[in-house]
């Protein structure tokens, strides 16, 4: 049952801990049983989760990855998402693909640039947040401070559902307002073993701050919550096992269970009859010996079997889906059923592609998956020019898979690959060498973003004839304006009022 459905990602800045709290929910979850499986570096690790090479180098995950657990009846899909600076449009489509987040602050380090960044995308699509603030047993910021930082930076109504009493070396637990039990450290390494103080005695300077919590924010309500207004708070630690099991609570009693899926006729319901679904993400060659091509699936209604034929929109003939794939990381099993909300894998050679909507007639179309107009523009420059073709090949998968995007100028025989984050572009050296043999150097190009442009044919056609040395096609055909720099869009935007320059593009 698709209410039976808790599907989240977890965002955070890198080092607030997102990696150590995936662990200890799968630990509680009965999905892995040792503390550091996920973690653990050595052919253990590589072998399941960090298969890309820039990933083995870097010790970082750059893709996302899939994991289910189930706990008391509920089956919980979770999205990770790259915790690093450079992290690219995959961690922003693997967005659109949740019913909800967890965000991970880090107490003595508040909000981070990157946090905005991927809250501003929850945000767009209204996806309903969880805060956790981490790391409490340590020296941080004061409660207040942090609750305060959110509110502020990210415009949401805050209310603490937690709260510690104490923070590094006067840490002595943490408070369940709901219960008004302490969960309290034990052993040498301070950990929560399971010690709950029904009825502690709270210090007078940490008692009169836990007053003030409780009185000085609103209620919790879960309809604004679910409306993406309101966000619980929790204290604690993932390290020291602090505010785990509240928090699989909460996404259990408050998350949405799979949410309607916006589309060009209106939005689906989980509850339709037929199958739907929409393609986020598409990897390549998880398994370099197979040369293998998954595309992840988001499941938006009807119950998927599997052999079941479906139809893709970029397609408009069925493909039967004979091994779709249930993940636990990079570990597969062949799943003979899912619901709406479960994330299954496709195997295929190249006939999906991310924004692709599949379903039983083929008269779906999902929206909201967007490109986003890239930061970084560079050139690329064959070291061998006979490897042309190898090249354009490349760089079709690779923005098929949404490592990049590639921009075909008007005039001008180099192509021009756009990213959103610096480490997109080590990632595309890296796998061109590691996957085609291609090798190819990277160059500034003349132009600093890009806008995709849309309008009356006629106004589109003078624009071109005035513009062509700054005008290229992605690899749709689609017009895109190659702008020198911000001014240069607005100039022209100035001048052109009848165009629009989109700095997203819907797939």
């Amino acid at each position: 049952m698709s209410s039976e459905r808790r599907t989240f990602a977890i965002i955070s800045h890198p080092d607030a801990g997102k990696t150590t709290l995936t662990e200890k929910l799968l630990l509680q979850g009965g999905a892995i049983h040792l503390a550091g499986e996920v973690k653990a570096r050595g052919q253990a690790r590589r072998a399941r989760s960090d298969w890309m090479k820039i990933e083995q180098q870097r010790g970082i995950s750059v893709t996302s990855s899939v994991m289910t657990f189930e706990r008391g009846g509920i089956t919980f899909n979770l999205l990770d998402t790259p915790g690093h600076e450079d992290f690219s449009e995959d961690t922003y489509r693997t967005l659109t693909a949740v019913d909800s987040a967890v965000m991970v602050i880090d107490a003595a380090k508040g909000i981070e640039p990157q946090t905005r960044k991927l809250f501003e995308v929850c945000r767009m699509r209204s996806v309903p947040i969880i805060t956790f603030v981490n790391k409490v047993d340590r020296e941080g910021r004061p409660g207040f401070d942090l609750l305060d930082e959110v509110a502020d930076a990210l415009a949401l109504d805050v209310v603490p559902m937690s709260w510690p009493v104490g923070m590094g070396g006067l840490f002595e637990g943490v408070l369940d307002f709901a219960t008004g039990a302490v969960s309290r450290p034990e052993g040498g390494s301070r950990e929560f073993l399971g010690k709950v103080d029904e009825n502690p005695e709270i210090p007078g300077e940490f008692a009169e701050e836990m007053e003030l919590a409780q009185a000085g924010y609103p209620e919790f309500d879960v309809e604004a919550y679910r409306g993406g207004d309101m966000t619980p708070v929790y204290f604690g630690s993932a390290l020291k096992n602090f505010g785990v099991v509240e928090l699989i609570d909460a996404l259990t009693r408050f998350a949405p269970p799979p949410r309607p899926q916006p589309a060009d006729g209106g939005e689906i319901q989980p509850g339709r009859d037929e199958v739907s679904g929409f393609i986020f993400k598409v990897q390549a060659n998880m398994d370099p010996q197979h040369r293998d091509r998954i595309a992840f699936m988001r499941l938006v209604s009807g119950t998927f079997k599997r052999g079941m034929k479906l139809t893709p929109s970029g397609l408009g003939k069925p493909i039967a889906v004979h091994s779709p794939i249930m993940f636990f990381a990079q570990d597969r099993e062949i799943a003979d059923s899912a619901e709406p909300g479960d994330i299954i894998g496709i195997p295929n050679h190249g006939t999906l592609r991310v924004g692709d909507s599949l379903s039983e007639k083929n008269d779906i179309r999902f929206t909201g998956l967007p490109n986003f107009a890239p930061e970084i523009l560079r050139r690329v420059v064959l070291k061998d020019p006979t490897k042309t073709k190898q090249l354009r090949k490349a760089l079709d998968d690779l923005s098929e898979e949404g490592v990049i995007q590639v921009f075909y100028p008007e005039i001008g025989a180099q192509w021009i690959v756009g990213v959103v984050g610096q480490l997109q572009l080590d990632v595309l050296v890296s796998r061109l060498e590691a996957e085609y043999k291609v090798e190819a150097m990277l160059e500034p190009a003349p132009f600093d973003t890009a806008r995709w442009l849309k309008g009356p044919d006629k106004s589109l056609d003078e624009f071109e004839n005035f513009n062509k040395g700054n005008l290229a096609r992605d690899r749709d055909g689609d017009l895109v304006f190659m702008a020198r720099s911000a001014w240069d869009v607005g100039y022209q935007q100035e001048k052109n009022p009848d165009l629009t320059f989109s700095a997203t593009k819907e797939r």
